[in-house]
This record gives structure tokens, C-alpha cells and sequence, in this order.
């Protein structure tokens, strides 16, 4: 009997054995497939990782390169970084920038891409941020049957020669184009205005303020009805009609626009292109907008041109915007806080 238990121990033994090790086989099979699972998923996780923050990056450097009007930044430290070293002129610039931020309540700005649109640009995009309706005027006529009217109602055939900034562009196609200027302007304005939401209205502004393309139309089309105003106001001069507002007796005392196509000639085809907006045309602009720019001139700080209005004269009810200038050619936004 005692054999028969060893046998059988025995056996048992050597059949336990040969399962494990078919068992052993397997678990070494499975755990290698797991290792090799998880080393893949560890690599395809972190090259997934890599690809999302590269295309985070690319999209981030393309967005950053393409918007025209960046992000708020600390306006003392900008002020900082821009004006270093103790020359006196960094000096100047950094007390102003000090006097802005204490006295006038001013704590960020908004950088604007520097080019000859600039101006157009930093007005256009506090009117749409803070959506400011239409002017008045505006909202009494057509928008889009301007260029026509001055084409065909007025006579003025001279708007052929109309320069699309940079483009340079003139001829007979000049028409089609300013239309085309016209309606941009007029689509997305009363896109702004029907939106109330403030950050919704940021995120459009962002958008718009993106597409260089659909920019530069928007200000081609304020220029233009710079242009229309300067043709209406030389009109009511000749006739004798009823008085004009005062920005048009000096802009016309000028020998280089005495009338309308030499404004157009002189100036505005060249807006965009190689000059921006002076001082007189940056008060037409508040005019025709119906906003009041004010303006800060670091350069005239400790001068009574420290802060200055454009236009001068303006109705209590027009809305305000400001503007921030190192050298009167190049504008940045400025943010308030209280």
C-alpha cells in the first residue's frame, strides 16, 4: 500500500509540474505581451504628447503672428522693457508711462501691430470691442451707394485714381473694389453691434482682427468715407450752404489738400501704404465716426498736448475711445482699471 501512495504522489507531482510549466510558458507569454503593450502605449502616448504640444505651439506662434491687436500686457512693464538704460529720453518715457498708470487709472495696453493702418486700426477695434453702434449718419443713408454717388450723382470720375494702400492699386476696376470695401465694413459692423454678450463681441474681434485681408477692406472703407465727408463738406463751401464743422476750414488751408482729389492725391492714397493718419485727419475721423478720440502723447508729457482730443469739438453723446502714442505715428490701446 505504501508503494501505491508513493506512485501515486508521485505522479501527481509530475503531473503538477507539467502544468505549471505549460501554465509558466503562458505567463511569461502574457507578461511579455503586456510589457510590449504598455511600452507602446507609453511611446504612442508620448508621441502623441510631443505632436499635440508642437501643433499647440505652431498654432499659438501663428495666432500670436497673425493677430493685428495682441493681448493686454502690464503697462509698467512694458514700459520697462521698452525703455531701458538712463538716457533722457527713457527717462521721459518712462515717467509718462508711470503718470498714466497713477493718475490716469491706465494698468495694461494693447499692442497694434505697427504699420501705416495703425491708427485706423486701434479705432476700428475699440468701436467693434465696445460695440459702438453706427453713426448717426450712417444710420440714416446707404453705406454702399456711397461710391456710386460720387461717382455718378457728383461727377467725381477722379476716383479711378483711388490707391488701395499697399495694393497701389488704380483704374476702372477702382469702383467694384470700393464697393466691395464698403460692404466688409457694413457686414461686419452690424455683426459687432447685434452682439451683446462682451466676451462673445472679444472672441469676433479676435477673429476679424486675424484675417489681414478683410482688415485692410474695413480700412479702406473708412478712408473712403473720409474721402466722401472731404467731397460733401468742398460742396456746401462752394454753395454757400449751411456752416461746416471747422476741421474742414483747416484741413483745406493746406496747400496739399485744397480740395478734394488733392486730399485723395496727396494723402489718402497713401494711407496704409507709406504714411499714416496726421492730426487733422485723425479729427475727421472722430468726426465722421461720431466718437471722441482722446489721445495720450507720451512725447508732449509735462506740455499742455499731453492729452489731447480729436476732434476738439464733439457732442456730449458720442462714446469714447483712447489712444496711447510714443511719436504720434504709431498707437497702442490703452486698458483702464479703477
Amino acid at each position: 500500500g505504501r508503494h501505491e501512495v508513493q506512485s501515486w504522489t508521485t505522479a501527481t507531482k509530475q503531473s503538477l509540474c507539467l502544468v505549471w510549466q505549460k501554465v509558466k510558458v503562458q505567463l511569461m507569454l502574457s507578461m511579455s505581451f503586456l510589457v510590449t503593450v504598455v511600452w507602446y502605449c507609453r511611446r504612442l502616448y508620448s508621441f502623441l504628447a510631443q505632436l499635440l504640444k508642437r501643433w499647440s505651439n505652431y498654432l499659438r506662434r501663428k495666432l500670436i503672428r497673425n493677430l493685428s491687436v495682441l493681448m493686454e500686457v502690464d503697462l509698467l512693464g512694458y514700459s520697462v522693457r521698452e525703455w531701458k538704460g538712463e538716457t533722457q529720453q527713457a527717462k521721459h518715457m518712462r515717467e509718462a508711462y508711470e503718470e498714466l498708470f497713477w493718475s490716469c487709472h491706465i494698468k495694461y495696453l494693447r499692442q497694434v501691430r505697427r504699420d501705416n493702418y495703425c491708427v485706423l486700426r486701434a479705432v476700428l477695434f475699440q468701436i467693434f470691442s465696445q460695440g459702438i453702434p453706427f453713426p448717426s449718419w450712417m444710420r440714416e443713408r446707404d453705406i454702399l451707394k456711397l461710391p456710386e454717388k460720387l461717382l455718378y450723382s457728383q461727377g467725381c470720375n477722379w476716383i479711378q485714381q483711388y490707391s488701395f494702400g499697399p495694393e497701389r492699386y488704380t483704374g476702372p476696376n477702382a469702383f467694384g473694389k470700393l464697393r466691395k470695401c464698403m460692404e466688409t465694413l457694413k457686414t461686419n459692423w452690424l455683426e459687432i453691434i447685434a452682439t451683446k454678450d462682451h466676451e462673445e463681441r472679444g472672441n469676433i474681434c479676435n477673429t476679424l482682427f486675424s484675417d489681414e485681408s478683410k482688415e485692410h477692406k474695413m480700412y479702406e472703407a473708412i478712408k473712403f468715407i473720409m474721402l466722401y465727408e472731404v467731397v460733401e463738406a468742398y460742396e456746401k463751401i462752394k454753395n454757400r450752404e449751411e456752416p461746416i464743422h471747422s476741421l474742414f476750414s483747416l484741413l483745406f488751408a493746406r496747400d496739399s489738400s485744397s480740395d478734394p482729389l488733392s486730399f485723395m492725391m496727396n494723402h489718402l492714397n497713401s494711407i496704409g501704404d507709406s504714411l499714416c493718419l496726421d492730426q487733422v485727419e485723425l479729427c475727421l475721423l472722430g468726426y465722421l465716426l461720431e466718437v471722441k478720440i482722446r489721445v495720450y502723447r507720451l512725447h508732449r508729457f509735462n506740455t499742455e498736448e499731453f492729452q489731447v482730443n480729436y476732434p476738439d469739438e464733439y457732442r456730449r453723446e458720442w462714446n469714447e475711445i483712447s489712444l496711447l502714442t510714443e511719436d504720434d505715428r504709431y498707437y497702442h490701446i490703452p486698458v483702464f482699471r479703477t
